[in-house]
């Protein structure tokens, strides 16, 4: 038994390295992991190339009754603010086999909608919980980390948490605290 536990020891370490490096990465005014996943409708969205916008990720799942109740908020959002700069991906993260399950809720939606692919998202860590969402400001910086907070996202909120990111100029880098559960923006 004890054989087995000291070969053990060496993964466990590992893991707990890799854990803790991944944590440290996704912090407020840090970059934010690159994305790179195919849309539900055959194009590509990539956040290397999204420079200069504000990016919404939100992560989701059809069978999640709370994502289907914020998603009204964060597409009315999205028609609203495109024109200034924002940018808004759904990434569902169920299996490729319930694609017309996403399809169907998405309908009435004009959000770009993409599949998670485990290796293409594994920067933005392992959930616990959906939805999650993260705002990435002009400059490519995590700005906001839906892991930290448990509020679901109503006009209010996202007014509070990405309206300053679009009003701020592209090359803004003073960081700040948001009234939103440890969050920080971007303030002009």
């Amino acid at each position: 038994m004890f054989h087995k536990l000291r070969r053990l020891l060496p993964l466990a370490t590992l893991l707990a390295c890799t854990v803790g490096a991944a944590a440290v990465e996704l912090a407020p005014g840090v970059p934010a992991p690159p994305l790179q996943l195919e849309l539900l409708d055959g194009g590509t969205f990539d956040t290397t190339s999204q420079r200069g916008k504000v990016i919404v990720l939100n992560f989701w799942a059809t069978w999640c009754a709370p994502c289907r109740e914020e998603m009204p908020a964060i597409d009315a959002f999205y028609r609203a603010h495109r024109a200034q700069g924002l940018e808004v991906l759904a990434i569902n993260i169920d299996a490729p086999r319930d694609m017309a399950k996403v399809r169907r809720v998405m309908k009435d939606f004009s959000l770009p909608v993409a599949l998670a692919s485990g290796n293409q998202i594994a920067g933005y860590g392992r959930f616990a919980r959906v939805p999650i969402t993260f705002v990435v400001d002009r400059n490519g910086l995590l700005q906001f980390d839906g892991t930290k907070s448990t509020k679901l996202l109503d006009r209010p909120t996202l007014e509070k948490i990405v309206s300053p990111l679009l009003r701020s100029p592209k090359d803004a880098t003073l960081v700040a605290t948001s009234p939103v559960a440890g969050s920080s923006v971007v303030t002009p």
